[in-house]
């Protein structure tokens, strides 16, 4: 059985990354990037599934963990009877080789441990070939290699690798797991302790660039590692989460595969990595967007893989019995050929947004976005699958008609600023007839608020972006209506849901968590409306919720006080960064952003 998912640390390489428990094991990893098949699944089912523990033999009286600071490496402290021992537990950061570093330290008595190492490919399904090549050990199976090298004998044991051992205090015992592709030549050894320092000195350069000195500065900073982490190096891509089919509701069918990137994600995501300083990483991630959506407008997709791949064709895995036996486990996604109006505003206004702060400009962006917006002068008026993927059928969506208004305003207002070459008053027009709409249809006066979607009783806490994106003053009535509308009927224990689900709405089954990044935005749109004491207080909440490694999935359960879904999530991490940042500016100036519909790192990298 799994731990729970609040009991996982996150490794990483900005390849792949790897979920270590709080018992010593790495229950999840896939090589050699973050959607290739996983040869520890241990996470989505049992250890026989594959997994890599090194722990104290005896039954341990308290675990303590943490990041050594700016840094994704991570120690964790195991105290026994006999003494104490801590593993540190990180993956080098390289361009050409991918490794797994485990160092065992001694820091009081004398304390046994052991090791087992399960190596199971493809998510438990294949069970490798293994052989010694001198002091290495080899675990092959077709086109994939692990190679272990380890500072202690280890020997097999009912198709596991097994070893057992003392560290004693002041004494360090090192191990080193690299994968390659089984046709190519060995690699050079590494040394695990030459590559902590180099691996330690990488991370706190990067850290060191973070622009935020405010009073959440180590919340922030531990939330921008965790999108470095989440990024592939070679493209820029950020994915949404490391991990797949970690469920929404327990036991439940709510299991998405999220290791890939999502266009949605793109302005929040670029919001944050501004706010913060990291101009190189922002560039990369654009320049991955503008890649992923080249080609007509009309396929575009909500999502793609790290490289930009299109088919992510969704299927099940029936041999993995599933976090908690939450199945099905899934691969792939079938939301990538969904019709998702909004992420077509996304991705103007990430490019609004890029151009606004000054980023080197790119030629063909512009071009880009021209196209987008003549599909969607034709397009905006048909219905969607929502900004929540519903498996259900297409509806007038509130939140998509207005990211539609968002992308028409952010190409008059490029116009404006830039000088571009577009049919601006044709543009301004669209944009009018969308505002308009979304006012008449997707508003009900009865109750002061807007509804999920057009002639519907239901709220979507996806309307509280409103204000953030412009479409409307955060002092505006029918704002201000529906933040209380969804304070009132969307709020359990505090916390945010996303909607109430309803077999009229979803076609899935009831019942999920809150949702985490919802419960940030009301935090942000308290704060726009100048309550700030209320929006401060939701914050610290959330920060709350985080795990002892600072870390934060997608839901939370109120009830059962544990997290939820897939882990860690890259949307909520952005939330966090994005809602410290408004409130840490003065409240005229968050108010100023909002006024002139611009994200807060537009008017704070140009004011």
């Amino acid at each position: 059985m799994s731990l729970p998912i609040e009991d996982y640390a996150l490794i990483g390489d900005c390849h792949t990354a790897a979920l270590v428990g709080s018992d010593g094991s790495i229950d999840w990893l896939c090589f050699p990037r973050f959607d290739s098949g996983a040869c520890f699944a241990a996470l989505l089912g049992e250890p026989e599934h594959g997994r890599w523990l090194i722990a104290p033999v005896a039954e341990v009286r308290n675990i303590r963990r943490k990041y050594r600071p700016g840094t994704l490496i991570l120690e964790t402290d195991f105290e026994a009877d006999a003494g104490a021992v801590r593993i540190i537990d990180f993956m080098s950061l390289s361009e050409d080789r991918w490794d797994v570093l485990r160092i065992v330290e001694g820091l009081r008595g004398r304390v046994a441990m052991r090791m087992e190492l399960i190596i199971r490919f493809d998510y438990g399904s294949i069970m490798p070939w293994v052989q010694r090549s001198g002091d290495t050990l080899l675990a092959t199976a077709g086109p994939d290699r692990l190679e272990l090298r380890s500072e202690v004998a280890v020997h097999g044991e009912n198709m596991k690798t097994m070893a057992e051992f003392h560290v004693s205090k002041g004494e360090r015992i090192n191990f080193a797991l690299n994968y390659r592709p089984s046709y190519e030549a060995a690699q050079s050894t590494i040394d695990p302790e030459q590559e902590l320092v180099a691996t330690e000195n990488e991370w706190r350069k990067w850290s060191k660039r973070c622009t935020y000195q405010g009073r959440w500065r180590d919340a922030v900073l531990r939330s921008l590692i965790t999108l470095k982490a989440l990024t592939y190096a070679p493209t820029g891509g950020i994915i949404a989460a490391p991990t797949t089919s970690l469920p929404e509701q327990h036991g439940g069918v709510r299991n998405w595969d999220y290791r890939y990137c999502w266009l949605r994600d793109a302005t929040f995501t670029l919001n944050a990595l501004l706010l913060a300083g990291y101009h190189e990483e922002a560039v990369a991630w654009r320049e991955w967007l503008l890649r992923a959506i080249a080609g007509s407008p009309e396929s575009l997709q909500t999502l793609y893989s790290v490289t930009g791949e299109r088919r992510l064709e969704e299927y099940v895995v029936d041999w993995l019995p599933g976090y908690g036996r939450a199945v099905p486990v899934r691969l792939g996604n079938a939301a990538s050929k969904q019709f998702q109006l909004d992420v077509y505003g996304e991705v103007m206004d990430t490019l609004h947004l890029a151009r606004t702060v000054g980023l080197d400009p790119e030629p063909a962006a512009w071009r880009v976005q021209v196209a987008i917006l003549q599909f969607l002068e034709s397009n905006w008026q048909q219905p969607d699958d929502g900004i929540w993927e519903m498996r259900g059928p297409q509806r007038h969506y509130t939140y998509s008609k207005v990211m539609a208004w968002v992308a028409f305003d952010r190409a008059v207002k490029d116009v404006e600023a830039f000088e571009l070459d577009g049919p601006v008053e044709r543009w301004r027009q669209v944009r009018d007839a969308i505002h308009a709409q979304v006012c008449s249809e997707g508003y009900d006066a009865q109750r002061n608020t807007f509804v999920q979607f057009y002639g519907a009783p239901h709220l979507d806490a996806s309307l509280l972006l409103i204000p953030q994106v412009g479409f409307l003053p955060s002092d505006d009535p029918r704002v201000l209506g529906t933040i209380e509308a969804i304070k009132r009927d969307l709020v359990v224990d505090g916390l945010v849901l996303r909607y109430k689900t309803d077999a009229d709405i979803d076609a899935l089954p009831s019942g999920e968590g809150a949702f985490l990044p919802c419960s940030y935005w009301l935090a942000g749109s308290l704060a726009l409306i100048g309550r700030r004491e209320e929006a401060e207080a939701l914050f610290e909440r959330l920060l709350g919720l985080s795990n002892d490694v600072g870390l934060l999935a997608e839901e939370y359960d109120t009830r059962g006080r544990c997290m939820l879904g897939n882990f860690p999530q890259a949307l909520t991490h952005t939330a966090l960064i994005n809602t410290a940042y408004l409130l840490s500016i003065p409240e005229e100036q968050a108010k100023r952003a909002s006024e002139a519909g611009e994200r807060p790192a537009a008017v704070l990298q140009t004011s």
